[in-house]
């Protein structure tokens, strides 16, 4: 098949890419490239089934493809927040435009949504059923309110003209090609470990997240992608494994062999206490569950960007 993935240059995105081709897919990467890099999909241009095209999908696309998967819309707080407008954009204008081609072309099309919409959740862990605790008008709104509008448009564009559609809710995702300054904690403390600078920890520490490693969340897309049609999500994909913020700087401490000393700073406006993941319904559905655990896939992402350092 032909497959769009747009954000297509980004972290998932590239890597999306990569394991579309390996499985004999031709692949159209679309990205505008305010947070992807072509560093991250430099070695896969020599590919005879590989496209790159630049374009901001809050302009209307003109394409011929037999799948869409939209990653498009930058995913760290510290992006998202430079231009929360162009963020709320990208989330509706280009959820609207990856829509009306999907229609157009009757592709399957596959939306990546994010455990933001869940906000500062009052119910642990967090499964499908649960409507979220969100701030409408915060600062994080242009990102979680922009990824429940676009929910709602896939699900009305589903009912409506009966599209085929598959949402993802992403928990936490790290690994190799992360943005080193996307201010998300792995990369965060990665690259603090790396550097010998004291590691920065809002709040006391002990707010909760779950890390799934980014070969295991590329699994969970192309297996939602191929069930079947009454599979419509939205579905959690995500590792279950629930660590505080404060173990998690210290096991990036122990790994890289850093000295590097634990600060800590105040706690960001509406920063969700707990996220942990409730997968039942994707392992129940689709078989699906992560298989690396944290260490491994923190030593996997601390060799990525030491060398990414080293070649710099």
């Amino acid at each position: 098949m032909t497959v769009l993935v747009t954000g297509g240059a980004g972290f998932l995105g590239s890597h999306l890419c990569e394991r579309l081709l390996n499985e004999g897919h031709e692949v159209l990467c679309v990205d505008n490239f305010f947070t992807g890099s072509k560093r991250n999909i430099a070695h896969l241009l020599s590919n005879p089934d590989f496209e790159l095209l630049r374009h901001d999908v809050t302009f209307p696309l003109s394409l011929e493809v037999d799948q869409i998967y939209n990653l498009a819309c930058p995913a760290s707080p510290v992006h998202y927040q430079n231009d929360p407008v162009q963020t709320f954009k990208t989330n509706v204008h280009g959820a609207i435009n990856v829509l009306d081609l999907a229609k157009r072309l009757n592709a399957k099309i596959f939306q990546a949504s994010t455990s933001e919409v869940y906000g500062d959740p009052e119910i642990h862990p967090q499964p499908e059923s649960y409507w979220g605790k969100v701030n409408s008008i915060g600062v994080r709104s242009c990102y979680d309110e922009g990824k429940r509008s676009a929910e709602t448009l896939f699900f009305d564009y589903h009912r409506q003209y009966k599209l085929d559609i598959k949402v993802a809710r992403i928990f936490n995702t790290y690994g190799p090609r992360m943005h080193p300054n996307d201010g998300r904690v792995v990369s965060n403390f990665i690259v603090q470990a790396l550097q010998g600078i004291d590691i920065t920890i809002y709040g006391e520490g002990y707010q909760t997240r779950s890390f799934c490693y980014v070969d295991d969340l590329i699994d969970g897309f192309i297996s939602l992608m191929s069930s079947p049609d009454n599979v419509t999500g939205p579905m959690n994909l995500g590792n279950p494994g629930e660590f505080t913020i404060r173990e998690l700087a210290e096991r990036v401490i122990s790994l890289t062999g850093s000295n590097s000393k634990l600060i800590f700073k105040p706690l960001p406006q509406d920063d969700p206490k707990q996220r942990q993941p409730d997968i039942s319904y994707a392992k129940c559905t689709l078989g699906w569950e992560p298989q690396i655990d944290l260490d491994t896939g923190l030593l996997k992402t601390i060799e990525y960007f030491d060398h990414l350092f080293a070649s710099k």
